[in-house]
């Protein structure tokens, strides 16, 4: 039989589950909510989840996933072109919302459900398998149309239960963030993972220095947050000693998504005592590696692969690294019960990152003989962190594209101390026609999510390319150290 996802909501009590805003839910009354949801789901297959951080959302999800129900989350900031891409992939069959909020067109086509924080349905079931999809979560379109990644139950519960082992995460434990809630560290990390050890999660809304520091004075042990959250936690606290102290008081700082810089690491400890832990994961896989509580922190370095975890690092041949002279680069292969479980529609793209039960991701790093992995980049240039969103640049590539000055386009990151990286563009425009910077980077705003545009425009005569007419970004990128 299997486990209870939530062991606590199975049996709840009126203890607090989740704090967003002014808004408290005990396990009690986010048992029933649930149940409700779940009863109105029953015999759906998909269901769409407009991902805004509130009580509402968190309901709807426990609800779905008690039910059995796949559940897609949908970033608020799609544009209509990524949105309507998304609708039509994933086909779910009703949209979950909170009472009031108006839906894009594409998702009010679909049957509604306005869920309620004070319903009372009862039992919350438990309906879901090991190997039956809990998640679909949509990749950023590095080389197309996002992805549809699909997510079993079984990825969910070894993983959290990894990291619980590595960080000592108990019931005891209160999470802050304020990470968006479409994705597998705000949502499938930062919700669910408190809820299955039994603690409690307060998200704190549009993230701030201040809010987080309020958290933790509140009773919060633990952060989890992205480089430019950490980067302006020490802008802040460098002002504010009170908040230095606050930061000082928690249990454990975790940082992910994407590399924390250096001189971050060093600030944050010299401010506040506190070193902060770096985990490497990936939708596809969600957390492979991380720094266990009370090993050395070493900035650059995500740790060894978590328990019932394996990575090994391969050649460009595919042949398997056996050095750990932390000298040698290879790409990352992952295997364990955290992968997913192909794409979906896609069954030519999973075969293609999966070999021998491997997947690869691209991601290319050196391993100590601890075990510890540090990542040293991207197999491509064409995937982008910024402010700890992944994006991909054939996204933007073909929105820029679709503006009639432009003729051809190029889009990389280059380093951004606050952002860790931001978006660039390099375009060529059609004869006879010109545009502006930002004209450029409000039509990409207008057809994708806001973060996806560029931050910088170069208008440039030709871009370059190899003999085979591939554009070579990193002579676009050569000046950048």
């Amino acid at each position: 039989m299997t486990e209870p996802l939530f062991p606590r909501l199975a049996d709840p009590d009126r203890g607090e589950a989740i704090r967003i805003g002014a808004m408290s839910l005990g396990y009690d009354r986010l048992a029933r909510a649930g149940a409700a949801v779940a009863q109105r789901l029953r015999g759906a297959d998909r269901v769409a989840a407009w991902a805004l951080a509130t009580p509402e959302l968190c309901v709807g999800v426990v609800g779905a996933l008690a039910a059995g129900v796949t559940v897609v989350p949908i970033n608020p900031g799609s544009g209509p072109r990524e949105l309507e891409h998304i609708v039509a992939d994933s086909a779910p069959e009703l949209v979950l919302a909170g009472r009031g909020i108006e839906l894009p067109p594409a998702l009010a086509q679909l049957t509604r459900i306005d869920v309620d924080v004070d319903a009372d349905g009862g039992r919350l079931p438990d309906e879901s398998g090991d190997q039956d999809i809990a998640f679909v979560l949509y990749t950023s379109g590095t080389t197309g149309a996002p992805k549809g990644v699909q997510i079993p139950r079984l990825a969910i519960t070894s993983n959290l239960d990894a990291l619980a082992e590595i960080w000592g995460w108990t019931a005891d434990d209160r999470l802050a963030h304020g990470l968006p809630m479409f994705h597998v560290h705000g949502l499938v990390i930062g919700i669910l993972g408190p809820l299955r050890r039994g603690g409690r999660i307060e998200h704190v809304g549009r993230f701030s220095p201040q809010s987080i520091g309020q958290a933790l004075r509140d009773g919060a042990t633990m952060v989890f947050g992205v480089p430019t959250m950490y980067h302006r936690i020490a802008q802040a606290a460098e002002q504010d000693p009170a908040l230095a102290e606050s930061f000082a008081g928690a249990r454990l700082l975790v940082s992910g998504s994407a590399a924390l810089p250096a001189t971050d690491h060093v600030r944050v400890r010299e401010l506040t005592g506190q070193r902060i832990l770096e985990r490497y994961g990936m939708t596809e896989t969600l957390i492979n590696a991380g720094v266990r509580l009370g090993d050395e922190v070493i900035p650059g370095r995500v740790g060894p692969p978590l328990p019932g975890v394996r990575c090994k690092l391969v050649d460009d041949d595919g042949v398997t690294i056996e050095s750990s002279d932390d000298e040698q680069i290879g790409e990352i292969a992952v295997r364990g019960p955290n992968l997913f479980s192909g794409y979906l529609n896609r069954p030519q793209a999973t075969e293609e990152v999966i070999r021998d039960g491997w997947f690869l991701t691209g991601d290319l790093a050196t391993r100590a003989e601890s075990g510890s992995l540090r990542i040293v980049g991207r197999r491509a240039t064409d995937l982008i962190k910024s402010g700890g969103y992944r994006i991909g640049a054939g996204e933007v590539e073909d929105a820029l594209l679709e503006h009639p000055a432009v003729s051809e386009a190029a889009v990389t990151g280059r380093p951004d101390p606050d952002l860790g990286e931001r978006v660039a563009a390099w375009v060529v425009t059609e004869p006879g026609h010109s545009a502006e910077a930002q004209e450029l980077v409000s039509h990409v705003a207008r057809l994708l999510s806001k973060h996806k545009r560029p931050r910088e425009v170069h208008f440039v005569d030709a871009l370059p390319r190899n003999e085979m007419g591939k554009v070579l970004k990193r002579e676009l990128t050569a000046g950048d150290s």
